[in-house]
């Protein structure tokens, strides 16, 4: 992957606001990347200084690793979770709308 790509799936992590959330899916299709699991390497790799626990599974959960601190830094933001499923329709960003 070019530097480029790298960085612009960086920003757009950075770019999810407190109090809200994006999947691994949103980020890849505004960066027009071809699968989602690149913008987990990427947080996996580089992405310790990043808002990481806004970016979730499309079905609204946390990865099973990330699961306890994930929610807990969601909830510290005002995004809450009923059966460790976060309400995508609630809270979803729309960058187009913020």
């Amino acid at each position: 992957m070019d530097e480029q790509t790298h960085e612009r799936v960086r920003d757009l992590v950075a770019a999810v606001p407190p109090g809200r959330v994006a999947t691994y899916g949103d980020i890849a299709a505004i960066a027009g990347l071809a699968t989602p699991r690149i913008v987990g390497r990427i947080l996996r790799e580089d992405g310790f200084d990043l808002p990481w626990h806004r970016i979730i599974r499309a079905n609204g959960v946390p990865a099973p690793h990330l699961l306890t601190e994930q929610l807990e830094r969601l909830r510290a933001e005002g995004v809450l979770a009923v059966d460790f499923r976060i309400d995508l329709k609630r809270y979803r960003w729309d960058p187009n709308r913020e």
